[in-house]
């Protein structure tokens, strides 16, 4: 039995909320121990010889950052934390549902769904901040020509009124597409391999979880990618 699904049973607290505190532990833990170890004499300056978990961990990190930055442009470096929490919350739970008797928590509606609404708030908080209240223009459709009234430029938006609703639908859309497209994959990706597990418990079920794998780096990368994009986008100037 899922031993979340037994905590469920144990404390009456959603067993989708052990899983998360689980992954949060995790993170804490490893943290912790990347703290340590470049508080040690030459840490965080002399590499690991040949393949080591920091190796792989600097590797993923510099991948990310370089991806950041071609998304988000010059000011990655302030919502970098962010995406990193992100991909590494996201991949462990999709990791840690593959393992039998554990739940992963991306196959909850209520986690993706959660990490999809905190994508949403973010990108339109960095488009707020980084232009004010004339990220409204993001909403207004193009620019068409513009006017000169007491001293000052004003853009005329004229097709603001067709352009705000189907603008306004397509951005709540991104809150549908990133929960439903991480949920739906791993659900049916954790499904299939509870299936074959009880189906066939050798061999196959091992191809499966090495597909599972895949798909589960994937899908963090995937939703790490568009919540990266999407800020990039709020921080453009609207024409």
């Amino acid at each position: 039995m899922n031993i979340f699904l037994t905590l469920e049973h144990a404390t009456h607290v959603s067993w989708v909320i052990w899983s998360s505190l689980f992954v949060g532990l995790l993170l804490v833990v490893t943290g912790l121990l990347v703290r340590s170890r470049l508080a040690a004499a030459g840490g965080g300056i002399i590499p690991d010889e040949g393949l080591s978990l920091r190796n792989l961990c600097e590797l993923v990190v510099e991948f990310l950052s370089g991806l950041a930055q071609q998304t988000m442009g010059e000011n990655w470096r302030k919502y970098f934390p962010l995406m990193g929490t992100i991909v590494l919350f996201i991949l462990i739970s999709n990791l840690i549902g593959l393992i039998p008797g554990i739940g992963g928590a991306t196959s909850n509606a209520n986690t993706t769904w959660g990490w999809a609404v905190i994508s949403f708030i973010t990108f339109q908080y960095v488009g707020i901040k980084e232009h004010g209240w004339s990220y409204i223009n993001h909403y207004l459709g193009p620019s068409l020509f513009e006017m000169e009234i007491g001293g000052k430029k004003l853009h005329m938006r004229v097709l603001a009124p067709l352009y705000a609703p189907i603008e306004l639908i397509g951005h709540l859309a991104r809150i549908f597409t990133l929960a439903i497209r991480l949920l739906a994959n791993m659900f049916a990706d954790h499904t299939v391999v509870g299936v074959w597990l009880l189906l066939v418990p050798v061999v196959v079920p091992a191809i499966f979880m090495g597909l599972g794998v895949l798909v589960a780096v994937l899908q963090a990368y995937v939703f790490t990618l568009l919540s990266m994009i999407y800020i990039g986008l709020a921080l453009e100037e609207a024409h």
